[in-house]
């Protein structure tokens, strides 16, 4: 299966690449394999790597034995010139992860870049909205500033577009109860999106590691504006204050093990 998508400003990049046998190559098998990353934000340039991310199904010998399981696999190899990095987890891990107020998780499990998928992807992704909280602002004010940080110290576009697009699709999914993670869509779906962002974008096509040409002072009061807004919108959300899955995710981390082990 070729993964070849002409949608979200992915046209002309590594996705262009064969997913499908990067997926077939795994030692175990994945209940789904999505693309993360710059192409799932909508900001990729021509040479960006593809970042998989997915969940794999242990063997119930490799829990219960005395070994420790390999509950996450990471790998970072080239392919026909193309960077690939792909990170799984074990199905319990990873529904442990969607229980905390992880945003990164739930991008991955919604990611609409799709190179594999079961039925119980398709579940998974069935209980995305009883696991949102308000407090999954937390996460995506925690790492917009990761981000800033990263482009105070070096002036590159790069994580200053990740600083925003975390900042929105916070406010977005305070809002909504969605999970938005494509930044194009972000700035049409959410009215406090600076209007400098298309731009952003644009420039971020040209060259992965590029420097911001921006006004910093100007970035930084749209930024603190924006984490503001994101505060606002957490008080004033309809999301809940904790999960109301966790037993419906218990039974179907044990069916699929069972129905394939």
């Amino acid at each position: 299966m070729t993964l070849t998508l002409d949608t979200a400003g992915t046209a002309g990049t590594a996705l262009d690449t064969d997913l499908g046998a990067v997926v077939a190559e795994q030692p175990d098998p994945l209940l789904f394999a999505t693309v993360s990353g710059a192409h799932l934000y909508g900001f990729p340039s021509h040479d960006s790597d593809v970042d998989l991310r997915g969940v794999h199904l242990l063997p119930v010998d490799a829990l219960i034995g005395l070994r420790e399981p390999e509950e996450t696999r990471g790998r970072m190899w080239d392919r026909d010139g193309v960077e690939m990095d792909l990170v799984t987890h074990d199905l319990r891990k990873f529904v442990r992860l969607m229980l905390r107020r992880n945003g990164y998780v739930l991008e991955q499990l919604t990611s609409p870049l799709v190179a594999h998928t079961t039925d119980v992807h398709a579940e998974l992704v069935s209980l995305v909205p009883r696991v949102l909280t308000r407090h999954h602002a937390h996460h995506y004010r925690g790492f917009a500033g990761t981000q800033w940080r990263l482009f105070e110290s070096g002036g590159e576009l790069k994580p200053l577009l990740y600083t925003y697009r975390a900042l929105l699709t916070g406010i977005h999914l305070m809002r909504a109860g969605e999970v938005q993670a494509h930044l194009p869509t972000l700035v049409e779906e959410v009215p406090e999106a600076p209007a400098r962002l298309p731009g952003l974008v644009a420039a971020k096509a040209a060259a992965e590691h590029g420097p911001a040409e921006v006004d910093i002072e100007e970035v930084r009061a749209e930024t603190e504006a924006l984490h503001a807004v994101l505060d606002a919108a957490r008080d004033a959300s309809p999301l809940g204050e904790a999960p109301d899955a966790h037993d419906l995710l218990h039974d179907l981390v044990v069916r699929a093990r069972l129905v394939a082990f």
